[in-house]
């Protein structure tokens, strides 16, 4: 007869893994071209990420300095509202321009003025219409 074995059933708390420095050095690279296909200036780029303008063109220029938390978590939701634009969109430019184009649900301006905001909720407020427009995960 073989004695049961208890299994653990009690929910545990979500604990993400935190994004590694590799991590976010790529993301950070494949951020420079989403702001060139987004047409994003070198100054709006730098307000997305919450750098100084002479930081981010160091950056740009290949020289990516240590990320912060805040700053991996801004390159994690800009890759999301990416990843969300190419499932809603077939043609991925039509992604790219809806990034400029006037918006209802952002009461007619466009979902870069409202990332420009500059805080991480405002990048978080675009991502989450998105995921609702795509139906979550």
């Amino acid at each position: 007869m073989t004695a049961l074995q208890r299994i653990e059933t009690t929910q545990r708390d979500f604990v993400p893994d935190p994004i590694s420095d590799d991590e976010a050095a790529a993301m950070f690279r494949a951020a420079i071209n989403l702001f060139r296909l987004w047409r994003v200036t070198d100054e709006q780029a730098a307000t997305l990420l919450d750098l100084p303008l002479r930081s981010y063109r160091r950056w740009k220029a290949g020289e990516i300095g240590r990320i912060s938390r805040d700053g991996k978590a801004r390159l994690s939701n800009l890759m999301g509202i990416h990843k969300a634009l190419r499932l809603i969109f077939r043609e991925p430019q039509r992604g790219y321009d809806w990034i400029q184009a006037p918006n209802a649900a952002f009461s007619g301006h466009t979902a870069l003025a409202v990332m420009l905001g500059g805080e991480l909720t405002d990048l978080m407020r675009v991502r989450r219409y998105l995921d609702d427009e795509r139906g979550g995960w």
